[in-house]
């Protein structure tokens, strides 16, 4: 199981925001090459990097910085966040981002969804946001109509490289993950599921291990201190 750190971009700084809103941001670091630095340093092997102010504004903002980090060549990356048209998703991948998370738009229109999963195979990562058991889009600041597992098994026939479920109740607030309803999404599907939301400290990481996810995305409990990244590694183990 891979632990992935995370870096969520607004106005070019490492921030975090509580269940998503807007209002309620957390600024962590100025810098966010010198971080994903930090992490490779610690240990990781993927990064993984929300651009919130793309998120709001439907097209990827935080480019400059992107590229930056990309190009240090450190890790494998994974960028979400504003990612509707086939240009962005080519724009990130060109600038060496290993491949793209796409949520709201794959909700929105399945069929341009599946033909950017068909054309960019291996590249594209499903973003299944939640809240409880229905699918939330556009930054979650709406709800779908459609439930997680539901739209997970159409988005499974896609030759996906992953799906990321993220537990909006849990992103941010150091409560621990969702275990069983992550446990049933990887379960339902074959496409591997990333863990997303709540992880506060190494418990968690041990009790994500045994459902079959293939990776952990942390972020707040690493920046706040209540996770090491070489301890959750280890206890990805």
């Amino acid at each position: 199981m891979d632990v992935i750190p995370a870096i969520d971009l607004r106005d070019g700084k490492v921030v975090r925001l509580i269940q998503g809103q807007y209002d309620k941001q957390i600024t962590y670091r100025d810098d966010p090459a010198e971080q994903a630095r930090q992490f490779c340093t610690d240990g990781a092997r993927w990064l993984h990097i929300v651009d919130l102010d793309g998120a709001k504004a439907g097209r990827p903002v935080n480019t400059a910085t992107i590229e930056t980090i990309a190009r240090l060549g450190l890790l494998k990356i994974e960028v979400g966040g504003g990612l509707r048209d086939e240009s962005s998703i080519a724009q990130l991948l060109d600038m060496g981002v290993t491949r793209v998370i796409i949520g709201t738009k794959a909700v929105s229109d399945f069929d341009w969804f599946s033909r950017m999963a068909e054309k960019f195979a291996g590249r594209i990562v499903l973003g299944l946001d939640a809240r409880g058991s229905m699918v939330a889009t556009h930054g979650w600041l709406e709800d779908s109509r459609q439930t997680v597992l539901e739209f997970a098994a159409r988005a499974d026939e896609l030759p996906l490289a992953a799906i990321i479920y993220t537990d909006i109740a849990k992103d941010g607030m150091l409560t621990g993950p969702n275990i069983e309803r992550t446990q049933a999404l990887a379960q339902a599907v074959k496409t591997p599921v990333v863990a997303s939301g709540g992880v506060k400290e190494v418990d968690d990481i041990r009790k994500l291990n045994p459902i079959g996810v293939a990776g952990v995305i942390v972020g707040r409990s690493l920046y706040e201190g209540t996770l090491t990244l070489p301890d959750a590694i280890a206890a990805a183990r």
